[in-house]
């Protein structure tokens, strides 16, 4: 078995479960919406960024927004609609930065738009908005060095690839995601930690990227 650097700390590996729940908040025009994108948790905001990712991680990676959606199938706003689903979500660190562009967004469009404001959504097809609420829990594994690291990679559910690398960067606000933090900082690879930072997670699937992990790493060993 070949040496590796032992990590100043453990790296425990976490999960979560995932639960959608309704706010009771609906928009039925496009100022309205633009009101509750202001007011409402961050935890609503990173739903409807990053429902299709927790709902269908194996499918096409690209996550639609769902604000991008509705005001362009229910308020028939197709410019808006294309501005906002051509929002780089990867390009935000955080739930506030995002929903401050998602704001500015709407609010430059309704300057040049007077019209959008007085489209009202036809009944039962309102934006209801829902917000996300997850549980973390702790799995068995606890790895010391990249050896058994990329082993743990192998194994553990997708739902914990998701939690370290989008849900504990984005919605905890973490500087970076917890892979390249460990890596970066108990192993001191920082070449590592920061060719797993450059990975764009929304442009494959977690599977993928879980692959994309592993051969990153499996390059770093052999070296």
């Amino acid at each position: 078995m070949p040496e590796f650097l032992k990590a100043k700390e453990p790296f425990k590996f976490y999960t979560r479960l995932h639960l959608s729940e309704l706010t009771g908040l609906r928009a039925t025009t496009l100022g309205q919406l633009l009101d509750l994108i202001k007011n409402v948790p961050g935890s609503s905001i990173y739903h409807h960024t990053h429902r299709f990712l927790q709902q269908h991680q194996y499918l096409s990676p690209e996550p639609p927004n769902d604000f991008a959606y509705w005001v362009t199938e229910v308020l028939g706003e197709d410019e808006l609609g294309e501005r906002l689903a051509s929002i780089d979500t990867i390009q935000y660190p955080t739930i506030r930065s995002l929903r401050e562009k998602i704001i500015f967004t709407i609010e430059e469009y309704l300057k040049s738009s007077a019209l959008a404001k007085l489209k009202f959504a036809r009944s039962g097809e309102e934006f209801h908005f829902m917000k996300s609420v997850s549980f973390v829990i702790p799995t068995e594994y606890s790895v010391i060095d990249l050896g058994e690291f990329v082993d743990a990679l192998e194994k553990i559910t997708v739902d914990s690839i998701y939690f370290h690398i989008f849900e504990a960067r984005l919605r905890l606000e973490r500087v970076d995601n917890d892979f390249s933090n460990w890596i970066g900082n108990s192993l001191q690879d920082k070449e590592l930690a920061d060719e797993i930072t450059r990975l764009d997670p929304y442009t494959q699937t977690l599977e993928n990227l879980r692959k994309a992990l592993i051969r990153i790493i499996k390059n770093r060993i052999v070296v």
